[in-house]
């Protein structure tokens, strides 16, 4: 079963930001989980949603497995996503 993909806004934003070779690279990895979603994601400690690497970005989504679709959250570099993480807390 193929999942779908599903962005916000801000993941969105963040994309539209990025040089074309990293947006291709993020968007290809997401492509490829799409298959099989948890060979790629890694469940976030003590979190209800999934983390993906991508070179030096992070991408933070919610695999919802009734649904098929794979919400993605939040996209940033790893020097500052997880303190992003934090304060939506």
């Amino acid at each position: 079963m193929s999942y779908g993909l599903v962005f916000d806004k801000k993941a969105v934003a963040f994309l539209e930001g990025l040089p074309k070779e990293s947006r291709r690279r993020i968007f290809g990895k997401l492509t490829a989980a799409k298959e099989e979603p948890l060979h790629f994601f890694g469940r976030l400690g003590g979190r209800r949603d999934y983390r993906l690497r991508v070179g030096d970005y992070r991408v933070i989504a919610d695999v919802n497995h009734e649904l098929g679709r794979i919400e993605v959250t939040l996209i940033d570099h790893r020097k500052r996503i997880y303190k992003r993480l934090a304060k939506e807390k």
